[in-house]
């Protein structure tokens, strides 16, 4: 039997100052399991370099910190996990990779300029 998954996309801000911003499509992506889907997070801050963060909310949870990226690193991480983000220019995508139902969840970028 297939399952379907559930990921609900949300955007959330910590200590953002003037314009600084995420944008994350919202809306619900429904994929199978074994899929890979790639969630949108783009990023606008004044502050030379952001810490990016992703979050995961499971149903009657709080969010839950799942992994951050720093826009001054031009290195990305080499070794490719199941799920992870690379920052590419001013944008963030999670990306999932073999889709488990556990994976159902509401997922937040967030922004953290630093000066």
């Amino acid at each position: 039997m297939e399952h379907w998954l559930w990921i609900i996309l949300a955007a959330l801000f910590f200590e953002c100052k003037g314009e600084d911003r995420v944008i994350q499509p919202t809306g619900d992506v429904i994929a199978t399991e074994g899929d890979t889907v790639t969630l949108g997070c783009t990023f606008e801050s004044s502050a030379p370099y952001s810490y990016l963060f992703w979050y995961k909310q499971e149903i009657n949870d709080y969010p839950k910190y799942m992994l951050q990226r720093y826009s001054g690193n031009k290195d990305n991480p080499l070794e490719e996990k199941r799920i992870d983000a690379k920052i590419n220019g001013t944008s963030v995508p999670l990306k999932i990779q073999k889709l488990q139902l556990s994976d159902s969840a509401v997922y937040y970028c967030a922004l953290q300029p630093t000066v």
